[in-house]
């Protein structure tokens, strides 16, 4: 018997938050820790804009690792972006597959354009630990 298909819809946080670019890592950082989260979305400037998002390893390659302080440093200076979103109906292998070889841990999911949640790496392997 086939393995049911899960995908990222079916695993997904579906709490986003999200930061403007201007804000200072320290007001990031503040917003990580009181909404218990690791990383958060770049509001888009214009509708053309692409997605960004900023996450602790950012801040550890950023300030922390080059002594900066965080009350100085923008979110815009250590964000990445583009950032990837994987499609909400994507079969989770596909997911992780493509964050491994993109190198990051996280994506946001998409439907219908459409931001509505964040696939982790450790989302996937929690839950192909229960498919099994």
């Amino acid at each position: 018997m086939d393995k049911p298909i899960i995908r990222a819809k079916d695993i997904m946080r579906k709490k986003l938050v999200f930061i403007d670019g201007m804000a200072t890592i320290e007001e990031a950082v503040s917003t990580m820790e009181r909404e218990n989260v690791s990383a958060l979305l770049v509001e888009k400037r214009t509708p053309e804009d692409a997605w960004a998002i900023i996450s602790t390893k950012d801040v550890v390659r950023g300030p922390i690792a080059k002594n900066r302080a965080y009350n100085i440093v923008n979110v815009y200076e250590i964000m990445t972006k583009p950032v990837l979103a994987v499609p909400a109906e994507m079969d989770i292998r596909y997911v992780a597959r493509l964050l491994d070889k993109l190198g990051v841990n996280r994506a946001p999911v998409e439907l219908n354009n459409e931001l509505v949640g964040m696939v982790t790496l450790t989302d996937i392997v929690y839950a192909m630990n229960r498919k099994e």
